[in-house]
């Protein structure tokens, strides 16, 4: 599996590139995120756009990359109905109104998308950050792209914005403690491969205790 790693900005989510045809995520800096791109491929290579979760900072840019790529856009069932709330997707706290997103594919936990090269990531429903939010693990390289579920370190996602749940968070972190994880590829944040199965027993030790 080939990633690139693109983060246009100190507030903004992490965007990854995958096989030069499948972006996680894209960010606020629609005009950064697509030099990125297109230094790593042509944008009408990009064929699908998975989003980890609604918030505003992993979403906003989404609409204009499907417009100039063709490329389809993917979100959890469970947040597909909130990608126009200004509350529950945060999009006031940055000054801006939620993007008027219309997903063409939802997704539940255990569906399998193929990203090519005979690779595909299983969806791993993760609620408590968002209600939909998502990780997506790809088997081969052991890799987890967590969104904002869990960081490096042992940190984890906020709850107290609208649709949040502490409880939701830490039941989800206990299914990422089953995977066999090597790479982490967090929301936020730098990528690590260093004992990353140890950084998610931190983050669930730190989710029971603070909730």
């Amino acid at each position: 599996m080939q990633v690139k790693h693109i983060n246009t900005g100190l507030y903004d989510a992490n965007s990854y590139l995958i096989n030069r045809k499948v972006l996680v995520d894209t960010g606020m800096n629609t005009d950064g995120l697509l030099k990125e791109i297109e230094k790593n491929t042509d944008i009408g290579d990009l064929e699908l756009i998975i989003l980890t979760h609604c918030h505003y900072d992993h979403t906003a840019s989404a609409l204009r990359i499907s417009k100039l790529s063709g490329a389809k856009i993917a979100i959890h069932v469970n947040d597909a109905a909130y990608l126009k709330n200004d509350n529950v997707t945060a999009s006031s706290l940055f000054g801006y109104s939620a993007p008027l997103i219309e997903p063409d594919m939802l997704l539940k936990g255990g569906d399998m998308i193929p990203i090519g090269n005979n690779e595909e990531l299983i969806v791993i429903h993760t609620p408590g950050h968002t209600p939909g939010g998502i990780c997506l693990y790809e088997a081969v390289s052991k890799s987890l792209f967590s969104g904002d579920t869990v960081f490096p370190g042992g940190s984890i996602g906020r709850t107290d914005f609208e649709g949040g749940s502490s409880s939701q968070l830490t039941e989800s972190i206990s299914k990422l403690i089953e995977i066999d994880i090597i790479v982490l590829y967090p929301g936020h944040g730098e990528v690590s491969c260093k004992s990353v199965d140890q950084q998610i027993e931190r983050s669930l030790r730190m989710s029971r205790g603070l909730f």
